[in-house]
């Protein structure tokens, strides 16, 4: 029987996208015959965490919940979860998040989700992005196998961490999640909202977003915009003012976090979603939104292009003009709007999660296989 150790801090409080990812595994290994008979050790600091993953009888991998006292972060990671693998008798340990005890004798699957504290350092404070590329860059070399998003990231992983191609795999993320509800599509016109969900970086271009919409609602005076996700900008970006500078303070709502059930229902209330990031792994909220049949619009970048395709519009970064354009294209013409909707349907279609879990499975029992480290 093979046991795997798994880094289970992402579950803790509100999981968003890495904690979500964790939990979409899980749920698919509980259920995927390849792995009947394994044992999944899931080490946390958070005995609340086992709340955040139902437990699917199936026959695939059972899990057995470890918690080990203290704060969850770096000290905790290097040291109290590193014993807790030792004496956990696994042959294998995974670490969905970017960095991983580097003292521990088994072989590790490391997953690497982007390196924008590498390729851009200036949109961290210096101290958190220095200890996450050292911290990133000696987990690498650590790890048997990293895994990553996009056949971008894994270039940039080469590039700014040093790891060796061979040591790489991509996986892409997918959006059928087995608890997910799909909104029911109506052919009315669409509500004059634009949606943004995804915790808030620099480089996720908030005030770009705010200045299309403030052009837009010229057109569409009711024109409003939602926006889900944590403020973590450096420096931070007061968005409130911003949106009452540019006069749209009262057609701005800002929220940083949801429940699954709301924000369900802000896709289902949304008329068009945008997402003006510069650098992603992946970028997997526009996908959800496609999913919910709202048509899309990105940043045009390289990795924007190899996740969506056709399946979003492209516009150019530091143009407010475009945006709204390409926004009132998507909420005021029927035949650009159902055409775009069509091609985020092609665009999702392409990615499964049994597949992902399946890939992801497969690099771990390959791993284990490898032996001591």
């Amino acid at each position: 029987m093979i046991r795997i150790a798994v880094d289970a801090r992402e579950l803790s409080g509100r999981p968003t996208g890495t904690g979500r990812y964790l939990r979409e595994l899980l749920a698919r290994w509980q259920l995927m015959p390849e792995a009947g008979g394994a044992h999944l050790v899931l080490i946390t600091a958070d005995p609340t965490a086992p709340q955040r993953v139902p437990e699917r009888r199936g026959p695939g991998a059972t899990l057995a919940w470890r918690h080990v006292a203290g704060r969850g972060g770096t000290t905790w990671e290097q040291r109290e979860l590193a014993r807790a693998v030792q004496a956990a008798d696994v042959q294998a340990l995974f670490s969905p998040a970017y960095t991983t005890p580097l003292r521990v004798r088994v072989p590790i699957v490391l997953a690497m989700h982007d390196v924008s504290f590498a390729a851009h350092p200036e949109w961290f404070p210096s101290r958190l992005g220095w200890r996450m590329r050292v911290l990133a860059r000696w987990s690498a070399r650590k790890a048997h196998t990293v895994l990553t998003l996009t056949r971008f990231s894994a270039a940039e992983i080469q590039t700014h961490l040093g790891t060796a191609a061979s040591k790489l795999r991509v996986i892409p993320l997918a959006v059928d999640y087995l608890d997910t509800v799909l909104a029911a599509r109506s052919a009315t016109p669409p509500p004059p909202v634009v949606l943004f969900v995804g915790s808030i970086f620099e480089r996720r271009h908030l005030p770009l977003l705010f200045e299309g919409v403030a052009l837009a609602r010229r057109a569409v005076p009711d024109l409003r915009l939602e926006v889900i996700g944590d403020n973590r900008t450096f420096p931070r970006q007061d968005l409130c003012a911003l949106a009452a500078d540019l006069g749209i303070g009262d057609a701005v709502r800002l929220r940083d976090y949801v429940t699954d059930e709301d924000l369900h229902a802000a896709y289902a209330s949304a008329g068009v979603f945008a997402f003006l990031s510069a650098y992603e792994g992946f970028g997997l909220t526009p996908l959800e939104a496609m999913q919910q049949g709202l048509p899309t619009v990105v940043l045009d970048t390289a990795v924007a292009r190899e996740v969506y395709g056709a399946g979003a519009q492209y516009v150019p970064a530091g143009q407010p003009e475009a945006v709204a354009a390409s926004l009132l294209r998507l909420v005021t013409e029927p035949e650009i709007r159902a055409a775009q909707i069509a091609a985020g349907d092609a665009a999702v279609a392409r990615y499964r999660w049994d597949d992902a879990a399946r890939l992801t499975w497969d690099a771990l029992v390959n791993a284990a296989r490898h032996g001591v480290q």
